[in-house]
């Protein structure tokens, strides 16, 4: 189960109704999938990085990791580690390797203590990077790979597993140094690679059942391509944030009240920054993590300026189950006693909603329940709808100038020639 609810009242939904009709042409465009972006549309057709044969070589290498490592080294930023630590976060199985975050900052002590918390144990490492120029995964997998020397001497070309360009410097170092490679796809931007070798090589190494993950993105495909725009929900999402845009709403906060969804916060907050933000455009993405969040952010939402619209994620099936026991103490919370934490979190949920929605636009996305198949599901809802959204604003959904600025500087100075 994936819905869209809108909370607003019926002028919304008229509205909505306007903004489906004006932009048909753009969703059918999407759908065509369009020449002039054919280098970053790769990630459209699950099928064409995610076959069967893909999941089987993922599989079967991941299994011989689970199998010997007691730690799992993923160096890469951005989105090279956002969407696989978004599900491992969320769904890591048991008696798996522990994963370590790296490639993702300069600070000598944070990696230092990454340094330490290997000592003594099995170590493998998965390096990602598409072109192999940016900074900090760059740096990091100097670090780390001489550790892995000084460890393993020449056994440790088994452990490091790269995952590059084909034709890159990162391919020619793995021919030379005997390196297992894995193709970061080369129409394929960083985040939009979570259902690619990128995301679902870790993935498989933290147990997830990544078929489950691509089936559930594949149907979401296939929901998504029909000819029915009516029904077409990420279409429907595209264009109530362009009608909010247009409103004056400058800001987007996601929030979810199952703290199993922090990672994929960041996730998002990156597509949609990195894809929307251009040309002086774009709604701002932030995200807040209730119920905590509702007793600082919350005041702000109920009664600081209106900058904003929420959006909701609401997770359907209960997934645990803890009962209020009575109690001798008077505490003050009898009436808490015999109810599910799961029903007073939905609870929290539905009056936050409530509240809020009086105040600014709230909708919500229904998830059935937090696997693997929805977030497989989650993945390519918001990548096309975040393409759909860039469309509807007149920016290029995949590329990144600002992205680019800091670095004249930062490499200048750092002497690179």
């Amino acid at each position: 189960m994936f819905n869209l609810v809108i909370h607003n009242d019926e002028e919304i939904k008229s509205e909505l109704d306007r903004m489906l009709w004006e932009n048909k042409e753009v969703v059918k465009e999407a759908q065509r999938g369009e020449e002039v972006f054919a280098d970053n549309q790769g990630w459209l057709d699950t099928e064409e990085w995610a076959d069967n044969k893909s999941i089987y070589r993922l599989e079967m290498l991941s299994k011989e990791i689970r199998e010997n490592a007691d730690v799992f080294v993923l160096i890469g930023v951005g989105g090279s580690n956002n969407g696989a630590r978004s599900v491992i976060s969320a769904l890591q199985k048991e008696g798996t390797p522990e994963i370590i975050y790296a490639g993702n900052t300069l600070s000598p002590n944070a990696l230092n203590k990454i340094l330490k918390r290997l000592e003594g144990k099995s170590v493998y490492l998965n390096a990602i990077a598409k072109n192999f120029e940016t900074l900090e995964p760059g740096a990091s997998f100097r670090v780390f790979r001489k550790y892995m020397y000084e460890a393993y001497g020449d056994a440790a070309a088994k452990r490091i597993i790269v995952t590059g360009t084909k034709g890159s410097s990162l391919e020619r170092l793995c021919e030379e140094k005997g390196y297992p490679f894995l193709d970061f796809p080369w129409n394929i931007g960083g985040c939009y690679t979570a259902i690619t070798n990128v995301g679902l090589f870790p993935m498989a190494v933290a147990g997830v059942n990544i078929r489950e993950l691509v089936d559930g993105a594949h149907n979401m495909q296939k929901r998504l391509h029909i000819p029915e725009l009516e029904n077409n929900i990420a279409f429907q999402y595209a264009c109530l944030r362009n009608l909010f845009y247009q409103k004056g709403y400058r800001v987007e906060m996601l929030a979810s009240f199952e703290p199993q969804l922090r990672w994929f916060y960041k996730w998002w907050i990156q597509l949609f920054a990195e894809s929307e933000g251009k040309d002086n455009k774009g709604v701002f993405p932030v995200a807040s993590e209730f119920s905590e969040d509702l007793h600082s952010v919350g005041q702000f939402i109920q009664d600081g300026s209106p900058i904003m619209f929420e959006t909701f994620l609401e997770v359907l099936e209960q997934q645990d189950s803890l009962i209020v026991e009575q109690d001798a103490l008077e505490d003050g919370f009898d009436y808490l006693e015999g109810k599910d934490f799961r029903d007073i979190n939905k609870i929290a949920y539905k009056a936050t909603v409530m509240a809020h929605s009086r105040k600014l636009p709230c909708i919500t996305i229904e998830i059935g329940s937090l696997d693997e198949y929805h977030f497989g599901q989650m993945f390519y809802f918001f990548q096309f709808a975040c393409y759909l959204s860039c469309k509807m604003m007149d920016v290029n959904a995949f590329d990144q100038p600002g992205v680019e600025a800091y670095k004249e500087w930062m490499f200048d100075s750092l002497g690179k020639r």
